[in-house]
């Protein structure tokens, strides 16, 4: 019976569906077909809008969102992660194309077919190192402000798409663009416009319309998210009908082949090519790994469900190494598909399955419609999809909560801007980093007294408290290692100097996890020069593993007469 239940949970685990097969009943596969059909509908205007946003052929967006997703469906562990083009990988993309040395080398498709495969390879090696635990070093404040500085570079690379210009190549030559913005499509910009319009009624307006006409939940989401598709359903059909590509310049999708690109090796051929793209596929991995996870977390909480970081590597990996031999872009879960999916009442990974088939009939069967559609409808969905990741009112919160956050934060978004994306994230996480070794070697060191009447003791700076002028209580508030010990030996010299009456320190020991060795041995000289001038050290309130560590050494009996003390308050019935 036991070797049948862990055969049972190690099956789950590599292969999630086989949890809720079991159980799979009508009544959740009705709510999966419909959460099916409403993200499918999402599909089709994100796949495109995302691979024209990366620089790519419109039919990689598409591709990107048929084998990825089942792939990911089969073996992640979030039931309601929608996988498939995202707008920051997309613009991630578009910057590593755009750099000299790849675009020298030409075919931005097998540049882009490459960045999938590395993107896939890199997640699957850190699956294999057990790296899942590599998402806490980005912290959350420099991902958003990653994320907020990623989104402004959006937003300002699809205005001249939603105005109907062309791309600007005037530089420094400011005089250039006031002749530039004068060129603007007026049909095109119309077209951008009444998109936007469309988008932002669909948004809110139309769902709290559709309620208070005591409309259900569910029919209100099938309305409500249909508006990207709709709307550039009728921006399509206006173009044709109209004929505004050929009489009025309206720029549109183009051609997109019908049926799959088929399944191909030939990006791997090209050696140099994989060199130069590996540094943008690690943060391209990354930053979709951290994306993934944070948003597949937010879904599952809600339904106390659990997410395995290791194995979603496992099926990101390989869902990107999918994208690459089917001809689709880098792929990560989307915030907005998933969202939809969730609340179009998504059960299990069925889902994504019945969307990404759906998808993949209309790539067979119907890509010829899609060849209307304008490139400024196509830029109001990316706005409207776009413009809620800027959060600087984040930044004016996490300022006002901790400087150091604030700082990492605002220099991310700076530097996204200024310098590049995988420089702003990488200052970013480096100054994370040394803010936590700086909060690390300046501790939070209180000297404390006793509240009266009672046995707690409490910062003096803080509360009315009762002190001894012969004793000196200190709260030491982190570990102690290397990085702080310095800045602790410095903080107890000065009260020295401050109150030279004293003849016991007690050092309170209630927030001490560790003691390392750099450490211990300047707790060991402290304690002598201590001892040389008539003050005894004590300890108190110290946990089982910092003892442990210590009775392993010489240190304790080095410090008598100075004792361990259970508790502080029986240290002051011994010294006060």
């Amino acid at each position: 019976m036991a070797n049948s239940h862990d055969h049972a949970l190690w099956l789950t685990s590599l292969f999630p569906p086989a949890g809720w097969l079991k159980t799979y009943s009508r009544q959740t596969l009705n709510d999966d077909l419909f959460a099916g059909v409403i993200t499918a509908i999402l599909l089709v205007p994100q796949g495109i809008a995302y691979a024209l946003l990366a620089g790519l052929p419109p039919q990689m967006g598409l591709y990107a969102s048929i084998l990825p997703p089942m792939l990911y469906a089969v073996l992640g562990t979030s039931r309601t992660l929608s996988v498939g083009p995202v707008s920051i990988a997309a613009i991630m993309i578009a910057a590593a194309l755009s750099t000299p040395a790849v675009s020298g080398l030409g075919n931005a498709v097998q540049s882009a077919l490459i960045l999938s495969a590395e993107s896939g390879a890199v997640m699957l090696l850190m699956a294999v190192l057990r790296m899942g635990g590599l998402v806490n070093f980005i912290s959350h404040p420099v991902l958003t402000g990653f994320t907020s500085g990623a989104a402004i570079l959006i937003i300002f690379s699809q205005l001249p798409h939603l105005a109907g210009l062309k791309k600007a190549a005037c530089g420094m030559n400011f005089e250039c663009y006031g002749e530039y913005l004068q060129t603007f499509n007026t049909a095109g910009l119309s077209i951008g416009l009444m998109t936007l319009s469309l988008l932002m009624v669909f948004g809110k307006p139309l769902p709290a319309f559709l309620k208070k006409a005591g409309w259900q939940s569910a029919s209100v989401t099938a309305v409500s998210k249909a508006g990207p598709l709709l709307s550039v359903i009728l921006a399509a059909f206006a173009v044709r009908y109209f004929k505004l590509a050929e009489l009025h310049g309206v720029a549109v999708v183009g051609h997109i082949p019908s049926g799959f690109a088929g399944f191909s090796l030939d990006f791997f051929t090209n050696a140099e090519k994989w060199r130069l793209l590996l540094p943008y596929a690690l943060f391209i991995a990354l930053i979709a790994y951290v994306e993934s996870i944070a948003i597949a977390k937010v879904t599952a909480h809600f339904r106390g469900e659990k997410i395995a970081p290791n194995q979603e590597l496992i099926a990101l990996g390989l869902a990107n190494m999918a994208a690459a031999v089917s001809g689709g872009m880098p792929v990560a879960g989307g915030f907005s598909r998933t969202m939809v999916n969730f609340y179009a009442g998504a059960r299990t990974q069925m889902a994504m399955l019945i969307a990404a088939g759906l998808l993949a009939l209309i790539v067979i069967f119907f890509s010829s419609w899609f060849e209307t559609i304008p490139k400024a409808a196509l830029a109001a969905i990316i706005l409207v999809a776009i413009i809620p990741l800027v959060r600087l009112d984040n930044i004016v919160h996490t300022w006002r909560y901790d400087r150091g956050d604030g700082i990492a934060e605002i220099i991310t978004l700076l530097a996204v801007l200024a310098v590049g994306i995988e420089e702003g994230i990488m200052l970013g996480i480096v100054l994370t980093i040394l803010s936590h070794l700086r909060k690390t070697s300046q501790p939070h060191i209180a000297v404390v007294g006793r509240i009266p009447d009672t046995e707690h003791y409490r910062n003096i700076k803080r509360h009315a408290v009762q002190t001894w002028n012969h004793l000196l209580l200190l709260r030491i508030d982190e570990s102690i290692t290397f990085a702080n010990i310095n800045y602790i030996e410095e903080f107890i010299e000065a009260q020295l100097l401050r109150q030279p009456a004293v003849k016991h320190i007690i050092l309170i020991f209630t927030s001490v996890s560790d003691i390392d060795t750099t450490a211990l041995e300047v707790l060991e000289e402290l304690n002598r020069a201590l001892q040389s001038a008539r003050i005894t050290l004590h300890l108190s309130e110290a946990k089982g593993p910092v003892l442990d560590k210590l009775k392993k050494t010489d240190f304790l009996n080095h410090l008598a007469p100075g004792k361990v003390f259970f508790r502080t308050e029986d240290a002051i019935r011994e010294l006060g």
